[in-house]
């Protein structure tokens, strides 16, 4: 009986993982600024994600949060219960809504106020260090990666510990560099590989990309000084990767919430980060140079 009275924040996971930590982090700071039980649902962001057969990559973090029930789920007939909650608390005042779909991709302030009783839902990406910054020790203490288990992992970590070492995010949304719109541009890596060779002395890149036998073509880099990562293969593996990421001293990342998160998970103390400033589109929706998106301290490019 007492389960029913208990305040739920119970969060709709979909998307990449970079997407999944968004999301999970802003549905830890509601929960605790309302002291509320945090629930996952783990299951119907992927249940129809045919394009790109991505999972859930959660279950690789340091998170505690219980996975939700089918009823918390809103089954049975979830997307038409989905659909119908979210077409009638559109009506609603703000704070008397129970379902929350984020509706513009900019940081949307009206959040870090939510005040509610009994249970909420939560529906978005939210992609913004604004939505979780008063917790940010809880967070990254929640997304601290559970390491790969692998030789060659744990040799490459030690060794981007152990040096000056960048890592370097190549993402292709576009496979043809004709095509406007989502990849950032060879001069931003141009750009970036100089400003960080003139804020440290550089020993090694490390090179993380969907496509390594393009970036291999777009990036200027010598042999002897980057490696490039390529055998953590598949949506499973994506954490370790990831996880690599966050043993490099800096970064240049891509227009990527991927490399987002790769670069803020870091504990290095004089990590420098180096962002795209531009403003991209993918699918022709606005994906990345919108409000919010880049903590202050990034160098943007």
């Amino acid at each position: 009986m007492w389960e029913r009275f208990i305040n739920k924040v119970i969060v709709r996971i979909k998307g990449g993982i970079g997407n999944q930590l968004f999301t999970y982090s802003i549905a830890r700071y509601i929960s605790i600024k309302n002291n509320a039980e945090l629930v996952i649902d783990d299951i119907s962001g992927f249940s129809r994600d045919y394009v790109f057969n991505r999972s859930y990559q959660l279950d690789n973090f340091n998170i505690s949060a219980r996975t939700a029930t089918k009823a918390e789920r809103l089954e049975p007939l979830p997307r038409f219960r989905r659909k119908l909650l979210k077409w009638y608390n559109y009506f609603l005042p703000f704070q008397r809504r129970m379902f929350f779909y984020q509706e513009k991709i900019e940081f949307d302030e009206r959040m870090l106020t939510l005040k509610f009783k009994k249970r909420i839902f939560l529906e978005g990406y939210w992609q913004s260090e604004r939505y979780f910054n008063d917790i940010n020790d809880i967070i990254k203490k929640d997304l601290d990666i559970a390491p790969p288990k692998d030789i060659l992992n744990l040799s490459l970590a030690k060794n981007m510990s152990e040096c000056n070492s960048v890592a370097v995010h190549v993402r292709f949304f576009d496979p043809s560099s004709e095509k406007e719109a989502s990849n950032v541009s060879e001069s931003y890596y141009r750009k970036a590989i100089g400003e960080i060779r003139n804020r440290a002395k550089v020993e090694h890149f490390f090179i993380f990309s969907d496509n390594p036998e393009l970036a291999r073509k777009l990036l200027t880099l010598g042999i002897d000084e980057s490696t490039f990562i390529t055998h953590n293969k598949g949506d499973e593996n994506s954490y370790a990767d990831m996880w690599l990421m966050t043993k490099c001293k800096y970064f240049i990342i891509a227009n990527s919430t991927f490399s987002w998160w790769g670069a803020w998970l870091s504990n290095y103390p004089g990590k420098v980060v180096i962002a795209p400033k531009t403003k991209t589109k993918y699918n022709g929706m606005l994906s990345w140079g919108f409000e919010g998106l880049l903590p202050h301290e990034w160098i943007k490019i």
